[in-house]
């Protein structure tokens, strides 16, 4: 009876409102899947953070997530590229994220979501992580995950980036494990379904495997240290390169045994500009989907660094930049049935015990004893922390944005409109083909011409069947 009444209220919702766009993802071995139906998920993301690192100003009011405007002009913007995740580093936990949470939501787009900032005392130090290592430091990564944890769409944390680097001291593995512990702990304690978190690393290739094996072994007496996924922030292919030259191959075989999902949580070097983004077809073709799960384009907003898809104009405005349309094109051509095939093998593996022989040739500690907690966090994890705990995702009803976007040539876009996907959908290359510029106005989109091969079916295609079976399938999920 429970399990019935949570799928009519389910049914009730996804007719009423549609603010359940996407099913949460969870993780079954290597691969990301749907907690709904097991189809496998690639990341098809991109890096969002405009201002850049320098920009994120705590106590102003404003962050990547709290101006419903500004996230609306940017879910379209996204959506019509084909993006399905971005990445977020810098949060400020005690503002309300549920506007934009809803509205990327509503685009079928999934969060990742870092737990750190740059700001001094909220991130580990490299050099002495025990003196961050904190109740103070971890009240604040503890409010980064209320703040997020039950929208859908929270695809997960990362509990650090580039914190292990040929200037970090051994001991800091363990601290990141120990960060791991304490925010999959909390998730466990408070959060109304388990939420995965992980690490990005940098793509220094001497520490590059002891970093993922350190993280990703199973501790016998200490499981929630070990990450769920692994990110790798790699620029080692510069235009036109190759697979092999870029080392893509070694990679491949580097991580070929892999037990968590592995994805780029940045890439999309820029020592060629305009960038043509020809590694997309490799890292979402045969040769990498076995092992990688997609990957997130550095970065959507053009910052002093120059590696934007567009650029925000200081009057509000947006001017796509060629990055864009050349990125959308190689989105536009992907192979979607591909992407999505479920692989058993890969679903049901299982990590390795940890051991010090998979620390050969890193300067890591060759302990696997992680520190003990600050005082005062086991009661963090067991009450929980104040602030703005996040609420489930709402309805989308604006769905136009205010301000002006220009195509690459200079010409004002009209029509652009968010496209609000229906229950268990998550954006795909082709959902959001609107936008026109005055010079073909009846049959162009700005900047490019996408195929609409993997639009994905729009609500008038899915038959009452196939919606009553996703409901039960939530009630069932909610139940578990």
């Amino acid at each position: 009876m429970a399990q019935f009444k949570a799928a009519f209220l389910c049914l009730v919702a996804l007719f009423t409102s549609y603010a359940f766009a996407v099913a949460p993802l969870v993780v079954k071995g290597s691969d990301f899947v749907n907690s709904i139906d097991d189809a496998r998920f690639q990341i098809i993301g991109v890096a969002y953070q405009p201002g850049g690192s320098s920009g994120f100003d705590p106590g102003s009011g404003i962050d990547p997530l709290s101006d419903a405007s500004v996230c609306l002009r940017d879910a379209v913007l996204m959506q019509r590229l084909g993006v399905n995740a971005i990445r977020v580093y810098n949060l400020d936990p005690d503002l309300d994220h549920s506007a934009c949470a809803s509205i990327f939501n509503a685009a079928g787009i999934y969060m990742i979501l870092d737990v750190n900032s740059p700001l001094p005392n909220q991130s580990l130090n490299r050099g002495a992580p025990w003196e961050s290592y904190s109740s103070d430091y971890l009240e604040r990564v503890f409010k980064v995950v209320e703040g997020f944890m039950n929208f859908n769409n929270t695809l997960g944390f990362f509990s650090g980036n580039e914190v292990i680097n040929e200037d970090s001291v051994p001991q800091v593995p363990a601290y990141i494990r120990a960060v791991t512990r304490d925010v999959k702990d909390y998730i466990a304690a408070q959060a109304p379904r388990s939420i995965p978190v992980g690490y990005s690393a940098a793509d220094v290739r001497p520490l590059l495997m002891g970093t993922f094996n350190y993280m990703s072994c199973e501790l016998s007496n200490d499981t929630s240290s070990k990450i769920d996924f692994f990110g790798l922030n790699s620029y080692s292919w510069c235009g036109d390169a190759t697979f092999e030259s870029s080392g893509y191959d070694v990679l491949v075989a580097d991580f070929g045994n892999t037990t968590i999902p592995i994805f780029f949580s940045e890439y999309g070097c820029n020592n060629v500009s305009p960038r043509t983004f020809t590694e997309v077809p490799a890292l979402y073709g045969k040769e990498m989907t076995s092992v990688f799960s997609g990957g997130l384009i550095y970065e959507y907003s053009e910052e002093p660094n120059n590696y934007g898809l567009v650029n925000l104009n200081d009057n509000g405005t947006v001017s796509l930049l060629v990055d864009y349309d050349n990125l959308r094109t190689q989105y536009d051509s992907l192979d979607i049935g591909l992407l999505e095939k479920a692989n058993a093998t890969a679903t049901s593996l299982t990590p390795p015990s940890c051991a010090v022989n998979l620390l050969s040739g890193t300067n890591f500690t060759m302990s696997f004893n992680l520190p003990d907690r600050p005082n005062g966090v086991d009661a963090l994890i067991k009450n929980g922390v104040s602030g703005n705990s996040s609420d489930s995702t709402n309805a989308v009803t604006n769905t136009k944005p205010s301000q002006t976007v220009y195509a690459t040539n200079g010409q004002e876009i009209s029509g652009l409109q968010l496209t609000v996907l229906d229950w268990d959908q998550s954006n795909l290359p082709g959902n959001n083909t609107s936008g026109t510029t005055p010079s073909s106005p009846s049959s162009t989109t700005s900047g490019s011409s996408p195929s609409n091969t993997n639009t994905a079916a729009k609500v008038d295609d899915i038959k009452f069947g196939a919606l009553l079976m996703g409901a039960l399938g939530v009630g069932i999920y909610m139940q578990l």
